[in-house]
Formats: structure tokens, C-alpha cells, sequence
């Protein structure tokens, strides 16, 4: 299958028409340049704060509670994209509120019948467990999406630093990672680059990294963001020596697509010169999170 990974810019639409416009206009150029899968940055959803005004767009807490009325909109509008369009998508992810005292940072995959499903981030960052009380509601954990694309995962930037909960949904079957990513450092971009090669090292199959990019003063959750997007693979057998299978330009607001064959990932598990897969409990009795598999 083609993947489309998202370099998606920071924006300060003024009407929802102007957010309707530009996520459509980049949904349209993947699907026509042949892409099946797309993949969106995490918080690519909080530039939908600069519809608010002054006094919302400069507090973190009222921006939250405001966009829950932009939510169900957000998420249709992927969802009716995916559908025109035929393709797999996952939607930048959305600070989602459960309830009063427990808000999720969650990314939705949108399937070409219009049906969605989510993967909620399992492990929060400083800022968002100190600045911004974004928390991991108790009852969401790990999932796998069985589509008929193959069996695909979801871990949200920082989880991707964390190798259990990966390792957790490879053994449920995942074969491809989809890491939204938003980082305000070339440090914390690498933090999640490295942790998406060892990732895709250990369980000898693809990840996916979808950075969110630009600059907006106006807002106090993105107002920095940095990186660029990449496909990894296991440095092995059918793979690049270093592992990299494509990657994009520094900072640039852009699709980065590549080609990936699910099937080379049950090869090289077979067939590889190292048999990491195979070979993970031998480090010992380790205990792996609780995953869902959801037909999707």
C-alpha cells in the first residue's frame, strides 16, 4: 500500500469553512498521488482554538472546554473525507473530554465505510499532566485495527518511547505504527524518532511518525512545533542498512509518502539475519498490557 505521513502546519483559521478547506485540499492531493493510508500529527486539532476569542484562545482550560462543541464536527468531517476518498485516515488527535475531571488525548481512525474507531494516548507528557491535566482515562487502553489494509496500531508520541505498549500490540498483531507526534524541541523530536526506530527494530515491523510543524504565538498549546515525518522499517533483510524508508524535510509543510509491503514484515521475522521478534521473551518473564482488537 501507499502511506501518506502528514507534516501537517499550525494554522489560525477565522470560519470553519476555512478549516473544512484546507483538510480537504490535503486529503484530496494524498488520495490523488494514490496514498490508501494518511496519517495526522497529534494536537494538529487545537489550531481549531483560533476560532475563539481572545480570552478562550489564551487559556489552555477554556480552550478544552470550548472545542467539545467543535468535536463531533471534527470528527465527522474526517470521517466524511475517508469516505469520499476511499482511503484509511488518522485524524489528528483531539483533546477529548469524558468528563469534568478526566480529559483524553485522542486519535481517530477513519475507515473508507465511514465507521471510526480511536486509540486513546496511554502516557502523558510533563505539559500535559502538569500544565494542562490531560490524563489516561482508566477503561481506555491498547488496541489493534484489523483492516483490510493489514493490522495497524496506534501510539501517540510519547507512548512510542514506552517498548511495552508496542510490543503488546505487535504480539496482538500489529505490523504497522502510526505515531502522531508534537514536539516544541529538535530534542523531543528525536526522543520520539529514536523511540519509533527501536520500536520498529524490536518488533521487526513498520512505524510511522507524523510530526506536527510551524509556529503559532497565538496559542499556548502549539505554539512551537518541529520536525519531520518518517517511515522506519528493521535495519534487515528487504529493509534499508539504516532502517530510514523515507523521511521529509526539516519543518516543511508536506506529504511524505512511501511504498510499504506488509508482507516483508512476516519475512523478515522468518527470514531475517536477527530474529528480535521471535526472540523478546528470552529476556525474561515481562508482563505486557491488555490490548482490543478492533475490526475496523
Amino acid at each position: 500500500m501507499k502511506l501518506a505521513v502528514a507534516q501537517y502546519p499550525v494554522s489560525e483559521p477565522r470560519r470553519w469553512d476555512e478549516v473544512e478547506t484546507q483538510l480537504g485540499r490535503w486529503v484530496a492531493e494524498a488520495a490523488q498521488a494514490g496514498a490508501q493510508l494518511l496519517l495526522f500529527p497529534e494536537y494538529a486539532s487545537m489550531s481549531l482554538a483560533a476560532l475563539f476569542d481572545a480570552a478562550t484562545r489564551a487559556d489552555l482550560a477554556r480552550q478544552v472546554t470550548a472545542l467539545q462543541a467543535l468535536r463531533d464536527d471534527y470528527l465527522d468531517l474526517h470521517r466524511r473525507l475517508a469516505q469520499q476518498h476511499g482511503v484509511y485516515l488518522l485524524a489528528g488527535s483531539f483533546p477529548w473530554q469524558l468528563s469534568l475531571d478526566c480529559t483524553v488525548n485522542r486519535a481517530w481512525l477513519c475507515a473508507p465505510d465511514g465507521r471510526a474507531a480511536f486509540q486513546d494516548k496511554q502516557i502523558m507528557t510533563r505539559f500535559e499532566r502538569e500544565v494542562w491535566d490531560i490524563s489516561a482515562a482508566p477503561d481506555s487502553g491498547l488496541k489493534v485495527f484489523r483492516t483490510a489494509l493489514g493490522v495497524l496500531a496506534v501510539d501517540i508520541c510519547y507512548d512510542s518511547e514506552f517498548p511495552l505498549l508496542a510490543r503488546a500490540q505487535c504480539e496482538a498483531g500489529a505490523e504497522l505504527i502510526l505515531v502522531p507526534s508534537c514536539t516544541d524541541t529538535a530534542a523531543g523530536y528525536w526522543r520520539v524518532r529514536v523511540g519509533s526506530q527501536a520500536r520498529a527494530l524490536e518488533n521487526q515491523c513498520y512505524v510511522a511518525q507524523a510530526p506536527l510543524v510551524g509556529e503559532a504565538p497565538w496559542s499556548a498549546a502549539i505554539d512551537v512545533n518541529v520536525g519531520r515525518a518518517g517511515v522506519f522499517g528493521p535495519p534487515d533483510r528487504g529493509f534499508p542498512d539504516s532502517g530510514v524508508i523515507v523521511e521529509g524535510q526539516w519543518n516543511a509543510a508536506a506529504w511524505v509518502y512511501a511504498d510499504v509491503d506488509l508482507g516483508a514484515v512476516m519475512k523478515v521475522r522468518n527470514e531475517g539475519q536477527v530474529f528480535n521478534h521471535r526472540h523478546w521473551a528470552e529476556q525474561g518473564d515481562i508482563s505486557l498490557p491488555a490490548v482490543d482488537v478492533v475490526d475496523l
